[in-house]
This record gives structure tokens, sequence and C-alpha cells, in this order.
């Protein structure tokens, strides 16, 4: 989920391998075959569109609540918030807040609205006032942007996984479990739909919050249960940071740049989860826009209780692991949880915590796969291919040969990203979904003078100038590789090849007023106007009224 899966990298040593690796690959694949026994239960019969892209909007706001903080908690979330917070403390935890607030964001402005509005995809929304073809195209654009970069960088971190968990290294064995980890991703998409999918979603929401609440109460039970005699072990423990560990500015405030960089970071977080398609696509799968505002409001407590956990699981990790240990492992903060789950538990809680982080990545890449494949076979084929006219049927199949295609691309670009930074990737996605999703979303419900030539501005606007900026900035070029304390590594490790000229890792701080303005000045610019449209918008999104109904004209 985000940027601290970059860290995954596969190992050099694979000597410095802890627990079995056997009984890892053990309960690995024990998911693996009770979840696809689930999916083939859960999804017997005929696939309709309806079915294959939503569930049949069968599920309930509880249900959909836990799916969608199954689809939000990636691997990273866990290993790497929890790893930040050992080795940053106070800075490590702004991520864990930066997410939660973030679901204020879709709960307030978007869950129910967008649930009213649409239909099937994110464009659904987008298109319906304005002209469809040209509005579909850009949002489908945007979308696959998004879920590719995001599915990349998460294919990627499985790669590094298999070092820091399974004791494997080498290129071939990286490789494999990629190829392995797409395979299966694959399956659950063909064989269920979205219905299969959102229930692998739930039992690995359910099994990685137990997961992280065992490790949370054996830490505190190591201390008798005082979290104050728990930070002064992680203080003590670590000598480079001491009491800073419990204060702001230990990796954001060295300098003017890194202070305004959080800002930038902040802002991509906070406002971009609201525009992520795998999120959004989350709300049709239940059957009323209640059932949608309810299912936020699950997912809030779930996911800030759980980011509640990871601060216990952090600086436990720095009061009984310490950070010359993590720093010094293959994934070096991503490694903090799992030295941590075996320091307690051994080989057994270690393997139960591998475990879940590939089933994890398993859940998350699943929804992104579903998701992509549903814009490319409704937004572009259905709509703007054969413009409408196309049979139900030939809709779903080409939703699955897109779900294949997906994961194909999906595991090459992985083996070809495993070995580099891909922070980048996992940044880009939330800068594009913040800057090109969530402006035309907001402007689209709640502007009644917005237009096709707005929407057309912000979304090329945002998905344009976030792609460069990121290029431009140190994230690709100019920085050194990681050191202890050091800056962040870029992609292009050797520091004669330098061509960043942006300041920022993140180029939120840019891209999304730019969007936002880009938005306006299209829409200001053009003659464009249709009342009635928006009336009719503003009392679907209000009421829901017509929302079985195709949302096409």
């Amino acid at each position: 989920m985000i940027t601290f899966s970059a860290a995954l990298l596969p190992a050099a040593d694979a000597a410095t391998q802890v627990g079995s690796p056997m009984l890892n690959i053990a309960i690995f694949g024990a998911f693996v075959v009770g979840t696809l026994a689930i999916v083939i239960k859960v999804a017997s019969g005929r696939k309709t569109a309806g079915e294959f892209y939503t569930g049949g909007a069968a599920f309930t706001g509880r249900q959909n609540g836990i799916a969608i903080a199954g689809d939000y908690l990636s691997a990273a979330s866990f290993l790497g918030i929890a790893g930040a917070i050992a080795l940053q403390g106070y800075d490590g935890f702004l991520y864990s807040i930066g997410f939660l607030v973030a679901w204020l964001v879709a709960l307030l402005l978007v869950a129910e609205l967008l649930r009213n509005t649409g239909r099937f995809t994110m464009a659904d929304v987008l298109s319906y006032r304005l002209k469809q073809r040209p509005v579909r195209i850009a949002t489908a654009t945007s979308v696959i942007a998004v879920s590719f970069f995001y599915l990349l960088a998460q294919m990627a971190g499985a790669g590094g996984l298999v070092s820091l968990l399974l004791g494997v290294s080498g290129e071939t064995a990286q490789n494999i479990v990629i190829a392995i980890v797409g395979g299966v991703m694959i399956a659950y998409v063909l064989i269920g739909g979205m219905k299969g999918t959102t229930w692998v979603q739930i039992i690995k929401a359910v099994l990685l919050i137990a997961g992280t609440a065992i490790i949370t109460a054996w830490v505190l039970a190591k201390f008798g249960f005082n979290p104050s005699g728990l930070f002064q072990a992680a203080a003590d423990n670590s000598p480079e940071a001491g009491e800073k560990l419990f204060e702001p500015g230990l990796k954001y405030g060295k300098s003017l740049t890194t202070k305004i960089d959080f800002i930038s970071l902040s802002m991509a977080l906070v406002l971009g989860t609201a525009g992520l398609p795998h999120v959004l696509q989350r709300f049709y799968t239940v059957p009323t826009s209640k059932a949608a505002r309810r299912s936020v409001e699950w997912a809030i407590w779930l996911i800030g209780g759980f980011y509640l956990l990871t601060l216990v699981v952090g600086y436990g990790a720095a009061a009984l692991v310490g950070p010359d240990v993590i720093n010094a492992a293959p994934g070096k903060a991503n490694a903090a949880a799992p030295l941590l789950a075996f320091e307690l538990g051994g080989s057994v809680l270690l393997g139960v915590i591998s475990g879940i982080a590939f089933a994890t990545i398993l859940a998350v890449v699943a929804g992104l796969t579903i998701t992509t494949s549903a814009t490319f076979a409704h937004d572009l084929y259905r709509e703007v291919f054969r413009r409408g006219k196309i049979e139900e049927g030939a809709e779903v199949r080409v939703a699955r040969i897109a779900a294949i295609v997906i994961g194909i691309v999906a595991i090459v670009g992985g083996i070809f990203a495993k070995s580099q930074n891909i922070a980048f990737l996992v940044a880009l996605a939330f800068a594009v979904a913040a800057s090109a999703n969530l402006p035309t979303i907001l402007y689209s419900l709640f502007w009644k003078k917005f237009n096709t030539r707005g929407a057309l501005f912000s979304i090329y606007g945002g998905l344009i100038s976030s792609i460069v900026l990121i290029i431009f900035s140190p994230v690709v070029s100019g920085k050194a590789p990681l050191v202890e304390g050091g800056p962040s590594p870029s992609m292009i490790t050797n520091p004669a090849i330098d061509f960043s000229i942006f300041p920022l890792d993140n180029p939120g701080l840019i891209s999304i007023p730019l969007a936002f303005f880009l938005g306006w000045l299209g829409s200001v610019t053009s003659n464009e106007h249709n009342p009635q449209k928006y009336a009719e918008m503003e009392v679907r999104s209000l009421t829901g009224h017509g929302v079985a109904e195709a949302v096409h004209h």
C-alpha cells in the first residue's frame, strides 16, 4: 500500500534467514488451497456482468467493510508501517494517521454518492452527464495507469518477500514465486469474479488483523501490559534515535525540503485513497447507499484499529529486536515485524506471519486485477469500441481475457522490477489517483458547470503532471543508494546519472492543485452546459433512484 514496499529487495545473503522456510511455504500453501476451495464454492453458476464485476451487489455493509479493509491493507501496510515505526518512531506512525484520515474523505464526500450514481466502474459516474466516449477513454487510461503501477509494486514486493520469509535466493527462485502469485491471482478472478475475490479479501483481513493483534498482545505481555515500559525499552534499544522516537522530525524534520515533502506526501495519501479505483469499485458490491456508507464505517474502525496495533508492533520491534538487527536483515525496515514474530514465537509464529504476508499480496492483486479487467471490458470494449451494442456474455468473456492478459503483464513486470527500487511506482499510483481521479469525481458530483473539457483537462493534466514530476524527482535519479540515516534510494542508483530537477519525492503538492485548476479552467472555457443532466445526476446521487438501470445515454 505504501512506499515502504520498495525496501523488499532480493536478499544478497540467504544466510540471514530465520525460521523454517518449509513451514512458511506449508502455511502459505494451506491458505491458497483453502481460499481456492471457498472461491470455487461461492462462484458456482453463470456469471453475468453484474456478478463478475460487483458480486451481484449481494454483500452486506459489514462484509463489504471487512473486504475493503482487506483490499486496502497490503503487505507493505503491515510490514512497512511496523518497520517505519521501529526505525523512525513518530514520523513512521504519521503514515498510519494519513491513511486513516483518508477514509473520512471517502466517507463524507465519495462513498454514498458514488454508489448511488454508478453501476460497475468509476467511469460510469464521471461520464454520466458528460460526453461518453472521450470521458470513458480518459478515465480508463487513468484507472489502468493507477492499477498497473500499484499492481507492479505488489508483484515486485512478492519477489522481495521470497528472500525475507522463505529463505531462497537467486533470480530463478524469485521469478517462480512471482509467477505463482500471479497465477493464483488469475485463478481467483477467473473462477470467482468479484464474489470470490471479496471472500478472499474478507478472510485475509481477518487473518491479518488477528495475527497483528496476537503479536500486539504478546509484546505488551512482555512488558507487563505497561506501554510506558515498552516505549522506554524501545528508546533504550535505539541508541542513535533514543527519545527522538517519540518526537516529530526524525525522518521529515531534517530540512525545509523534507518538511515540504511530507506535506506533499500527506496530500497524496489523504486524497489519493478516495480516488483509488479498486477501492471505489467495492462501493458497488452492496445493494444500497446505506450499506455503502456502513461499509466505510466498518472499514474505518478496522483499519484504524489495525494501525493502532502496528504502533505496538513497531515499538516492540525496536525494543526486542533493535534497529541494528533490522537494518542488517534482508528487506531492512520490512523485516521488523517478521523478526519480532520470530523473537516472540519462533518458527511457528514467523510461519504464520509469512503466510499472512503472502495472503495479503494475493488479495490485493486480485482486487486490482478485477478492477482493471472491468475497466477494459465495460468502459473501453463495451461503451467505446462497441458503443454499448454487445451481449452481456461477450462482455464477461472479454473481462476474463483481460484478467489473464493483465495477470501476465503483472508477472512479467514484477519479474523485471523485482531488483529495482519500486517506491516511485506506489507513490505514482497515489499521486495519479489524487490528481487525476479525485478532482474529476468531486467536480462531477458537486459542480453543475463542470463539463467534458474540464474532465479531460483534469484527468489528463493530473495524470501527465504527476508522471512527469515523478520522473524528474530524486526518486528516479540523483540520490545515493540507501544507507542508514542517509537519503532514500533512487531507481537509478548511479550518482553520475542525475536528471532530477524537481526536489520533492512526491508530486502531490503540485499535481493535485494543478488538476483542480485545470478542471476549472477547462470548464469555464467551454460553452458545454447541460443543467438537466446535472439535475438528474444530483437526484440520482442523493436518492439512488435509477441505480439499477444502465448508466449510459
